[in-house]
């Protein structure tokens, strides 16, 4: 299905891997992990054929489905119903059947009769590539991934960043295609969507390539682990279910640390050994084997991973500012026909912390890009207090410029900070050397994750608008997030599915969208964290 040969993939004259082969048949669950930054995104976007391989080949038998982090595929005048239908081609006919009908009825029997005739062409085009019970799988697809007909009918370009991933996973899982590949496929699903798509790739009788930090999908669905480390540019294949694969991982480091250490004690009295021959020129001969013994035996071990790396994050001291520095009056917002919200009021004082929940599509990005700046509301105000400083981040990076570089992201969000100065925190996001001149469109998910909180870091805000800042990230990584908000002295207006992000937040109020009804926090809320 998907067969690997001696890849090597570089980014610039970076290797993040080579001489990697694999294969991926049908019913293989596979497991990508390995952290953030290890290549993992980019290595899922050269086995979909959006980048090419430095060298090596891909072979391909059947259709492959991609799931990006960020999709931006699609016609965005396309309804979202159709543009899960094209994955099998249904989409364009049933749009041409609704068409015909409507000129079957013309008072013209000329229209009428052309009509009537086309209709039964497409009709059979139709029934040929599934039909009427296709389209309902399609249907009940999106409605485990919550996308009721309110979304559906809606052209691509009205939807939020999460409405259009999860409109392009269904278009995935009803395509029928023979290997998948999945990078954070339960980014911005409810809890109920995210226990339906478990079993969904359980029961998947293809094969199975997927990104997640989501351990309950992983330990649930996966029976082989690709590691990739980045340390060694290679990737290690567990051929075992993720429980079976953590316990393997961890006594294959415990092996080589051992092996490590006697060899190198034993190479340590070698070389002591060859040292005090070597003063003698009669045994100079048996001192120069010890050495080179010595040397062989060093070569032969293996490697021992270096303990991954972690972005240490602190969010930034926040500017003074007045008692309220953000206020928000009688917002709403509409696209076309279809209401998001209205008359929603918000009051931003000074280091309050505020969680805005409701169900996917209730309007909660699209809220907190006009407190932003991004978006106008249809009607409403926003008012920015005394010394008000906004550090926003946006879901899908939106704040991030992919033509400059990351250093050139990171020096335009401050316009006090010094080149020097900006190199120091994006060393602290992992990002050292080359990196800073990385052009920011390159970058993985996690990555851009990275660089859109150190951009937050050097900002100064005394207000942060965060948008699922979790998404993406490694467990260690994201215990960092956790931490900074704990610890963060200014405003927070923070969206997540994230219980714990939610947890460590400690919100004074809650917003429920899209009433807009506003009320204390209590721990009742909780429980609809994970469902929003």
């Amino acid at each position: 299905m998907l067969s690997v040969h001696d890849l090597e993939i570089r980014v610039g004259a970076r290797v993040l891997m080579e001489d990697v082969n694999f294969r991926v048949s049908a019913g293989e669950k596979i497991g990508l992990v390995g952290r953030n930054g290890a290549g993992k995104t980019t290595l899922t976007k050269t086995l979909a054929g959006e980048l090419p391989p430095t060298a090596g080949k891909i072979e391909y038998t059947g259709e492959i489905g991609y799931l990006p982090q960020d999709p931006r595929s699609g016609n965005p005048d396309d309804l979202a119903r159709t543009r899960i239908l094209d994955a099998r081609g249904l989409g364009q006919a049933v749009l041409q059947m609704s068409k015909a009908m409507e000129e079957m009825a013309s008072p013209d029997a000329a229209v009428s009769d052309a009509a009537m005739k086309r209709y039964g062409a497409i009709e059979d085009r139709f029934l040929a590539l599934g039909g009427y019970a296709a389209e309902a799988e399609a249907a009940s697809i999106a409605s485990n991934l919550s996308l009721p007909d309110r979304i559906l009918d809606q052209p691509l370009r009205t939807l939020s960043g999460g409405q259009r991933r999860r409109i392009e996973l269904a278009r995935i899982l009803f395509s029928g295609a023979e290997t998948m590949l999945l990078d954070e496929p339960t980014n911005h699903l409810d809890a109920d969507s995210v226990v339906w798509l478990r079993e969904f790739i359980k029961n998947y009788q293809g094969g199975v390539v997927m990104i997640s930090h989501d351990v309950e999908l992983v330990g649930e669905t996966v029976n082989r682990v690709f590691y990739l480390d980045a340390n060694r540019m290679v990737i290690d294949v567990y051929n075992m279910n993720w429980k079976n694969y953590q316990r393997q991982r961890a006594a294959d480091e415990e092996r080589r640390k051992k092996e490590r250490v006697n060899v190198e004690k034993k190479a340590t009295a070698l070389q002591m050994q060859a040292a005090k021959f070597g003063a003698k020129a009669s045994k100079a001969a048996s001192a120069h084997q010890m050495v080179a013994r010595a040397e062989r035996m060093l070569s032969g071990l293996d490697e021992v991973r270096a303990v991954d790396r972690v972005a240490k994050l602190r969010f930034p001291a926040p500017a003074p500012c007045g008692r309220t520095p953000l206020m928000a009056s009688d917002l709403s917002k509409s696209y076309g026909s279809l209401e998001i919200f209205t008359a929603v009021d918000l009051a931003i004082d000074r280091g309050s912390k505020v969680v805005i929940l409701g169900f996917n599509g209730a309007g909660k990005t699209t809220l907190l890009r006009m407190l932003a700046g991004v978006d106008k509301p249809d009607t409403g105000q926003i008012e920015p207090g005394h010394g008000l400083r906004i550090g926003y981040y946006a879901q899908e990076h939106e704040t991030i410029d992919v033509k400059r570089s990351v250093l050139e992201n990171m020096v335009s969000s401050s316009p006090h900070i010094t080149e020097t100065e900006a190199r120091k925190v994006l060393g602290s996001f992992l990002f050292t050397g080359d990196d800073a001149h990385k052009p920011a469109g390159v970058l993985s998910g996690g990555e851009k994750t990275r660089l859109a909180l150190a951009m937050l870091v050097v900002s100064a805000a005394n207000v942060l608008l965060l948008d699922e800042p979790t998404n993406n990230l490694d467990p260690a990584s994201r215990e960092e997030i956790l931490d900074a908000l704990a610890h963060y002295e200014g405003a927070v207006v923070l969206v997540s599915h994230d219980e714990g992000a939610v947890e460590a937040l400690n919100p004074e109020r809650v917003l429920i969208l899209p009433d807009g009804v506003e009320d204390h926090w209590n721990k009742d809320y909780a429980d609809l964290i994970s469902l929003a």
